[in-house]
């Protein structure tokens, strides 16, 4: 294995120790090591995509998830569309109109694994848009009621509310899929033809992307205090996520000589 091929498993590493020592802090470490763990989920996923896809998937991830999530992100705190009338506390870093600069390098971190796991569950772009957009969305079940109860935002309103989940409206959910579906439209087209299809190299991320939904659950529910959220999450998000083990364990079979 050469050294680009391990350094993306090297970057993972350190994002699952980091992720690990999440639940043993609290106050300003916990927010600094919310901080650090995007950072380093971010070049993860944004360097993968460069030294695997090319130049051009990598533009495209940070066009339309880094720069797009900005957007939306600035659009819904100044009018509340589409996820609900928000605000975000100072405990995550610099804002710019309003938005921490850290949350759009999140939704990029988990774009590009969301988007290579689609590849392999789903046939056709449509489908694969589907699939990758359920998904990204659907992570944000563990990650606002995680947000949520540390203080780092909050909704003036948060109902309707999913039960057992307080705090975060219904729409906000909804607000993320229809953005979700924009952004792996988005993404999918201008990534180019070396996005389009599996690769070798996709292991790290479908292992990223495997772990997230695996460790999600296991924090919520048994760490975090959130059981709701660890069920609520551990279903819709698994439904993305769970299809792509079978298609994992088919491609190695296949591998190995009879």
């Amino acid at each position: 294995m050469t050294v680009l091929r391990r350094l993306p498993w090297i970057v993972l590493g350190g994002l699952v120790l980091a992720q690990i020592c999440y639940p043993l802090t609290d106050g300003e470490a916990r927010a600094g090591l919310t901080v650090a763990t995007v950072l380093i989920g971010v070049a993860l996923s944004v360097g993968h995509a460069l030294l695997d896809r090319g130049s051009r998937a990598a533009a495209a991830l940070v066009g339309t998830a880094m720069l797009g999530g900005f957007a939306v992100e600035a659009i819904g705190v100044a009018t509340g569309f589409p996820f609900g009338v928000y605000h975000y506390s100072g405990q995550l870093g610099p804002k710019l109109l309003g938005v921490p600069l850290i949350i759009p390098l999140a939704w990029t971190w988990m774009a590009w694994p969301a988007w290579l796991a689609a590849l392999r569950v789903a046939r056709g772009r449509f489908a694969r848009v589907a699939v990758a957009a359920c998904g990204l969305a659907a992570w944000d079940l563990f990650l606002d009621p995680q947000m949520v109860a540390e203080g780092y935002w909050l909704w003036r309103d948060p109902v309707p509310a999913l039960p057992g989940v307080p705090g975060i409206p219904i729409g906000n959910y909804l607000g993320w899929l229809g953005f979700a579906l924009l952004l792996m439209a988005a993404l999918s087209a201008a990534a180019g033809r070396a996005a389009r299809a599996p690769g070798p190299g996709d292991a790290p991320m479908l292992a990223l992307w495997l772990w997230t939904y695996a460790s999600s659950v296991l924090a919520h529910a048994v760490f975090l205090g959130l059981p709701a959220s660890a069920a609520w999450g551990g279903v819709l998000m698994g439904a993305a996520v769970l299809p792509l083990l079978p298609r994992l364990r088919r491609a190695r079979h296949q591998r190995v000589p009879a």
